[in-house]
C-alpha cells in the first residue's frame, strides 16, 4: 500500500480543532505555501529563525491563506525546530484541506 503524500497526510482532527503537521523553510525570500515535503506541508517565511520571528510569520501566512484570525492559528509542537505542529481553531479538517489545496493551487 502506497503511502497518502497529499495534503491529507498532513492534516489531522482533534477534539475542537485541526492539526497541521508542517517542515518551515525559514529566511526565504518571500513567505509562501510551497507544496507537500512526505507527511508534512512544506512552508517558506521571509523572516529568519529567530525569536520567535519565524514562528510568527508561519502562523501569519497560515491564518491568511486560511481566512481565520490570528490568535486561530498557533505552533503546539516544534516551537524551535523545523518541523511544527500547528493548531487550528474555527475549521473543520475538511474545510482546512480544502483552504490549503487552494493555497498550493496558486
Amino acid at each position: 500500500m502506497q503511502k497518502d503524500t497529499g495534503i491529507t497526510a498532513a492534516v489531522e482532527s482533534f477534539g475542537q480543532g485541526v492539526w497541521v503537521r508542517v517542515k518551515v523553510v525559514p529566511g526565504a525570500s518571500r513567505s509562501k505555501v510551497v507544496g507537500m515535503l512526505g507527511d508534512r506541508l512544506k512552508l517558506a517565511v521571509a523572516a529568519p529563525p529567530e525569536g520567535g520571528k519565524a514562528n510568527k510569520a508561519v502562523c501569519k501566512l497560515i491564518s491568511e491563506g486560511l481566512g481565520v484570525p490570528g490568535r486561530d492559528v498557533v505552533v503546539s509542537v516544534g516551537t524551535s525546530k523545523p518541523q511544527k505542529t500547528l493548531t487550528i481553531t474555527g475549521l473543520t479538517v475538511d474545510g482546512v484541506i480544502e483552504r490549503l489545496e487552494s493555497l498550493m493551487a496558486d
